[in-house]
């Protein structure tokens, strides 16, 4: 019987290897911008085609490579950063493993030309699905530059996997983020479909974040700095007023490599714990430096997850540091000692007798006398708005003789506004008119009367319905009502959420909104829809572009609805609001004039109903 076991070809093997490190674009990005930075250059360029399927680009003035480590970088497992094991456990470069630019040759057309610092003339290699097409001499400029074509060509079923255009370079932003956040020191350059994306000179990291995030974020950042025997930690933490509620600008870096931790985010959380509610997320930029020895970092094809030799300490240190950050800036309530214990009184005037305090004694007071007592109480406010009869003061009188004084006009009554909140506010004006009016209970819902009963209706969940339905039919009909502005609103955004601005912006228009683009990164907000004109749009269009980042499959599937649904929750009323009945009215005229007025956009109930049998099978048990 032969034999069955043999050895990869290296092609394939390759290939196999591509499918761990290269899942997509971004992660070829990744890989050569890490590259670049551990040749030593000072000047970063990154050049990408149709989301990285066309063309991903990278050029440095690093140290360049001589014309026998440009063929060899691309064989498996050929590196220049280990030569012992040792060197796996002091690991300071970027890439290490010595497989991304194999794997990336193996499925894509790779052109490589690299020059060395002193020589006249460099090296310029063509490999195509990891088969070395040609390798000449050619001029270049020092350092090196590598552009990897048609990502996947050999791969047709990796390449219908990929998503659309804007998902990829969304992720493709991501990494040049985390590359760009760690290295302030660094100038890059980001060009997509020849248009300039980002620009950033060498700056410190405040400015860098600024660079990439917009201007509004310099005002956000609260600095954070700790250096122990464990660790020395530096960054930036976003003020608590600044919190999203979804996961935004969320970035931890070990030795200056973005890593994703679970345990140092809830450390992060839990410092936050007494300042956010429980769905909201704050903003974070961490450095943190360990000795390498205490930390692996190969656990993981992407060298994002990494595991401490004493984690339970830096989770300790991250908490303290922070919440010390918070108090420290006065963001976290917090104690002046020196001012409690100086606090100034009034010096006593010249001259001027000091008077004894004196304390006052009703001689005549009796606590057995109930008739002083019952006249010198205090009425509850519930008591306060009716205007009762004096012969229906005790608990002795019966319906039928207090309606028929109703009738009659003898009954005195206040005058009472259109509210009826049901905190014990039910009067007789309210008692006898119930068949015509609608009560809010508790400033949380509206208690609407039908024949068989009454209806609890939900007066936010109500009134996201009814916008709901009004936002989508207005992007169906492009015929919404909009209400201009007396002076245009400026907005700056970051290059990534101007992205999602430009995918949104024909449906917001559709929705009432006059927005147009001002600028690079700017847009100008020259009208609103009309029932959102008492509503802040820089700040819903935030939350809509943090809600597409992080939902962008939703998004994908039906994005009319799911922009109609996000500004329906940004606009609707929000529960504990006082209406007046005109308001409550409208809102369950407009509810039953939906198509599904009796659940949310979200699915939840927005009106129950209960009959008077139910009623009567409660109150007859």
């Amino acid at each position: 019987m032969p034999d069955i076991i043999r050895l990869l070809p290296d092609s394939i093997a390759n290939q196999i290897a591509a499918g761990e490190v290269v899942q997509r674009p971004a992660s070829a990005v990744k890989e050569l911008l890490e590259n670049a930075i551990d040749a030593g250059s000072d000047h970063i360029m990154l050049l990408v085609k149709d989301s990285g399927k066309t063309l991903i680009q990278v050029i440095d003035q690093g140290s360049g490579m001589s014309d026998a480590d440009a063929r060899m970088s691309f064989e498996r497992h050929a590196t220049s950063k280990i030569r012992h094991t040792d060197d796996l456990f002091a690991i300071q470069t970027k890439g290490f493993r010595g497989e991304a630019l194999a794997s990336i040759a193996a499925i894509a057309q790779v052109e490589l030309k690299t020059r060395k610092s002193g020589q006249e003339l460099g090296t310029c290699i063509l490999i195509e699905g990891s088969e070395v097409k040609s390798q000449e001499t050619c001029a270049c400029a020092e350092g090196t530059s590598i552009a990897v074509k048609n990502l996947f060509f050999n791969v047709p079923a990796r390449r219908n996997f990929l998503k659309s255009d804007a998902v990829e370079f969304r992720h493709i932003m991501d990494e040049f983020e985390r590359v760009a956040i760690a290295h302030p020191e660094i100038t890059f350059v980001f060009h997509h479909n020849n248009t300039e994306v980002f620009n950033l000179p060498k700056s410190n990291l405040r400015q860098r974040l600024v660079g990439l995030f917009g201007n509004p974020y310099n005002a956000r950042l609260v600095p954070l700095e700790e250096h122990t025997q464990i660790l020395g930690m530096t960054g930036f933490i976003g003020k608590p007023e600044f919190a999203k509620r979804t996961r935004g600008e969320q970035f931890f870096f070990v030795n200056r490599r973005f890593i994703r931790n679970a345990y140092l985010h809830h450390a992060v959380q839990s410092a936050y714990s007494e300042l956010l509610p429980k769905d909201a997320f704050p903003s974070y930029f961490i450095f943190l430096e360990v000795d390498p020895k205490t930390i692996d970092v190969n656990i993981h094809p992407t060298k994002t997850e990494i595991k401490f030799e004493d984690e339970r300490s830096i989770y300790a240190l991250l908490r303290s540091s922070v919440k010390k950050s918070l108090g420290q800036y006065n963001i976290a309530p917090s104690l002046d000692f020196n001012q409690e214990m100086s606090i100034e009184l009034p010096l006593n005037p010249e001259n001027r007798s000091v008077k004894a305090p004196e304390i006052k004694v009703d001689k005549n007071f009796n606590p057995f006398n109930n008739e002083r007592k019952e006249k010198d109480a205090p009425q509850p406010d519930y008591f306060k708005t009716i205007s009762w009869d004096k012969q229906y003061s005790n608990h002795s009188y019966n319906q039928s003789d207090l309606l028929k004084k109703q009738e009659e006009g003898t009954v005195e009554q206040n005058p009472q506004d259109s509210q009826h909140t049901l905190h014990g506010e039910w009067t007789e004006e309210t008692e006898a008119h119930t068949e015509h009016k609608n009560f809010q209970l508790h400033n949380r819902y509206i208690l609407a009367h039908i024949k068989s009963g009454f209806l609890l209706i939900d007066q936010q969940g109500a009134h996201e319905r009814i916008l709901y339905e009004r936002f989508l039919e207005a992007m169906k009909e492009q015929k919404a009502f909009s209400q201009k502005n007396l002076f245009p609103e400026s907005i700056q955004f970051s290059a990534g959420d101007m992205i999602c601005i430009k995918a949104l912006l024909p449906d917001l228009n559709a929705m009432g909104y006059e927005i147009n683009e001002f600028g690079t990164n700017s847009v100008v907000i020259n009208g609103v829809p009309a029932a959102l004109t008492e509503t802040d749009p820089a700040q819903i269009l935030e939350g809509l572009i943090d809600e597409y980042k992080h939902h962008q499959s939703e998004f994908r599937h039906n994005q009319k609805e799911y922009i109609a649904r996000m500004m329906a929750k940004k606009a609707a009323i929000p529960s504990g609001k006082k209406l007046s009945e005109e308001e409550m009215n409208h809102i369950v005229d407009e509810l039953f004039a939906c198509t599904m007025p009796y659940s949310t956009p979200d699915g939840k109930p927005a009106v129950l109903t209960y009959s008077l049998e139910e009623l009567d099978r409660r109150f007859k048990k």
